[in-house]
């Protein structure tokens, strides 16, 4: 109907947009159809059959499908466990261990059989089920630890020290030096005090007896720790004490700890060390001024 202000124009207007919601009903069966498809394709791919919205995730996604291997995390007395994909680096793991401790993966420590390296993956270390990997954190009276001059460390352990028996008599060190000197041992030179020599300090045993060498890279200043499965890279600077005592019996040899976190359970073990080396490995990894 037609008015002298206009008023037909408005009325077909009206009516125009009166009719526009009426192919919404095709949309929506779209919208269902293709909801339908992603169903019907999640569930063909045997992953879910769940309609939920594929975007959300719950943080385990991720794991699913993958082997995994159940760990034992042992932190300042605290035991956590820990189930994680074997094909997971070591930096995952940190970050696994954050979400379980609080404490960031930069200022965490995790030892299996030595420092754990983060470039690798569990399976590449042999990270084996229920393995115990211990993580020395940085809590706040680390953090105050770290800033406590060497010597004064040193002095605290060395006390300490004193009030054991013989290093050398301890049943945790017996087990490796009643297996007696390795066969390729290198030969040793008393009375004298020799540099470090170029190539790396070879045919010695670690904890666990298993052969192990030291190389000294001074370019790098680093220590590295090498076995048959892989080799740790340590910076001298976080190497808080070195432990040495003669063998009994084979005074011209000696056991040699490095001290990588602030307890004993961070101690890197190696025995056999040839007697006119063990000045020059304290000197170059705790520098001569803090030599004792």
């Amino acid at each position: 109907m037609a008015t002298q202000d206009g008023n037909e124009e408005v009325v077909m207007e009206t009516e125009a947009t009166l009719k526009e919601p009426q192919p919404l009903c095709e949309n929506v069966g779209e919208g269902n159809a293709e909801v339908s498809e992603t169903v019907s394709r999640t569930d063909n791919a045997g992953e879910s059959s769940s309609t939920q919205d594929p975007t959300v995730s719950n943080g385990d996604d991720s794991d699913e499908g993958k082997e995994m291997v159940d760990l034992k995390i042992i932190w300042n007395k605290n035991k956590y466990d820990l189930k994680i994909p074997l094909d997971g680096t070591g930096a995952k793991l940190k970050e696994r261990i954050h979400s379980l401790t609080g404490l960031p993966p930069a200022m965490q420590k995790v030892m299996y059989k030595g420092l754990l390296p983060e470039d690798k993956t569990l399976r590449e270390i042999k990270v084996t089920n229920g393995a115990k990997i211990m993580v020395v954190g940085s809590t706040i009276n680390d953090v105050l630890a770290v800033n406590t001059p060497k010597e004064v460390i040193q002095q605290e352990v060395k006390a300490e020290e004193n009030k054991k028996e013989p290093l050398c008599r301890q049943k945790q060190h017996r087990k490796v030096l009643d297996k007696g000197k390795p066969e390729d041992i290198m030969p040793s030179v008393k009375g004298t005090k020799e540099r470090l020599p170029t190539v790396p300090l070879a045919g010695m045993y670690n904890k666990s007896g298993g052969k192990v060498r030291l190389t000294f890279k001074l370019e790098q200043d680093q220590l590295w720790i090498g076995t048959k499965e892989r080799t740790e890279k340590i910076p001298m600077g976080s190497i808080k004490h070195v432990v040495t005592e003669p063998i009994e019996g084979h005074e011209d040899y000696h056991m040699m700890a490095f001290q990588l976190g602030p307890t004993e359970a961070s101690q890197y073990w190696v025995y056999w060390v040839p007697i006119q080396f063990v000045d020059a490995i304290k000197d170059t990894v705790l520098g001569k001024w803090q030599y004792f």
